[in-house]
């Protein structure tokens, strides 16, 4: 997904944008906020196969 797609994301659930905000900051503040753990780009496995983030997240095979 693309910066300018997660930061318009982040403003319709009131998170901050500032400019200095990583995408990585962002989906996680996202995450947060959904009730869900933050764990973007944490993992190299993920059991969640209905998140949002997956394809982004995890490591090309």
């Amino acid at each position: 997904m693309k910066m300018q797609d997660v930061r318009n994301i982040a403003r319709n659930m009131d998170i901050n944008t500032g400019a200095k905000r990583t995408k990585q900051d962002l989906i996680r503040d996202i995450q947060a906020k959904e009730g869900n753990i933050p764990c973007y780009k944490t993992r190299s496995e993920c059991p969640e196969m209905d998140c949002l983030w997956r394809d982004d997240c995890l490591p090309k095979k």
